[in-house]
């Protein structure tokens, strides 16, 4: 197997948990175990399809936990791993920027509406 090669720390992190739905879908599963559907409902932008997706290379990277009930119909449970857990305080800490940067625009005069603010 080829070896690779980061430049730069921040360059294995963004290729796990990098991209638009990634860190979202995390911070949704900081706080709880969540079903897809509610993790849908979370973040209505985003398509099953995506979700779907961005829910199995978390998983494949062991930072998102699947437990399927044998049940009619299946339910199927997302949570954070230990290791995914690992992420709680940098997806705290991103969090608490994006607030206070909407805090920062809105003092500005722009209209913006900020829907939740984190919890922990």
């Amino acid at each position: 197997m080829p070896t690779k090669t980061y430049h730069i720390g921040v360059e294995a992190t963004m290729e796990i948990i990098g991209g638009k739905w990634k860190s979202i879908i995390l911070c949704h599963l900081r706080h709880q175990t969540m079903r897809t559907g509610e993790l849908a409902r979370a973040i209505p932008q985003i398509s099953q399809k995506m979700l779907t997706q961005q829910l199995r290379e978390l998983e494949a990277a062991n930072i998102v936990s699947r437990h399927v009930y044998q049940q009619v119909p299946p339910r199927v449970d997302y949570s954070l791993t230990d290791y995914g857990q690992s992420l709680s305080g940098i997806l705290h800490e991103l969090c608490v920027w994006g607030e206070d940067n909407i805090d920062r625009r809105q003092s500005n005069g722009e209209a913006i509406t900020l829907l939740s603010r984190d919890d922990v």
